[in-house]
């Protein structure tokens, strides 16, 4: 099942590795990204698996285009407790924020061998603006099991970018927002201890992911 779950989460971040179609709609960028994802790890699996920063670097070079890393981590903070953050510590987490997601799903990317991947077509709640839609994608393990995942999209200055990911109904940005907080109250308000440790925060979130998923 952790197997599945790795697969799942891979996916979840696949989406940067399209190339730059402005044109494209949210659909044509999950399915042609979830085609060149496997390309592109096929053909480095290996130099990767030996050099980790490598791939880490590799993988921030074409996640960053195209994934809101700042719109995330400012939800994820809250407004609550960013109206009290100097531009140096909310600079600070949108690093620190990036690098823990980079790592955390790059090392599900590498286990990441092979699946059957299917976007579906856009419903009624799909394209809700021009602004902000919805990508709904299946996956199914080799088992037979089907995963449903749903990204949340926005288009930033004519680019749609990923600002969340739903997987097996379980709201990551949301399970992030709450682990924020708690990890706020646990350090009494200490916003920069709660970012010196959020990449304890963010294995905390995957034990979780994965124990819900896998139950």
């Amino acid at each position: 099942m952790q197997n599945v779950m790795k697969l799942v989460l891979a996916l979840a971040m696949s989406l940067p590795l399209v190339a730059q179609a402005v044109a494209a709609t949210p659909q044509q960028v999950v399915e042609e990204t979830s085609t060149r994802v496997m390309e592109v790890l096929d053909a480095n699996r290996e130099t990767y698996k030996a050099d980790s920063e490598a791939f880490l670097e590799g993988l921030n070079e074409v996640l960053n285009p195209v994934v809101d890393f700042e719109g995330i981590a400012r939800s994820v903070m809250t407004v609550r407790f960013s109206r009290g953050a100097s531009p140096e510590q909310m600079e600070r987490f949108i690093d620190t924020f990036k690098r823990s997601m980079v790592q955390f799903y790059g090392n599900a990317l590498l286990e990441f061998d092979s699946g059957n991947i299917k976007v579906l077509p856009p419903g009624n709640r799909a394209q809700q603006s021009d602004e902000r839609a919805s990508v709904d994608m299946e996956i199914r393990a080799t088992n037979g099991t089907v995963y449903p995942v749903t990204y949340t999209m926005v288009n930033l200055d004519g680019q749609w970018k990923v600002r969340n990911v739903i997987v097996e109904g379980i709201n990551i940005g949301l399970l992030f927002r709450d682990q924020f907080a708690q990890a706020m109250q646990t350090n009494r308000n200490d916003l920069d201890k709660v970012i010196n440790n959020w990449g304890g925060v963010v294995a905390e979130s995957r034990e979780t992911v994965e124990k819900e998923v896998g139950q």
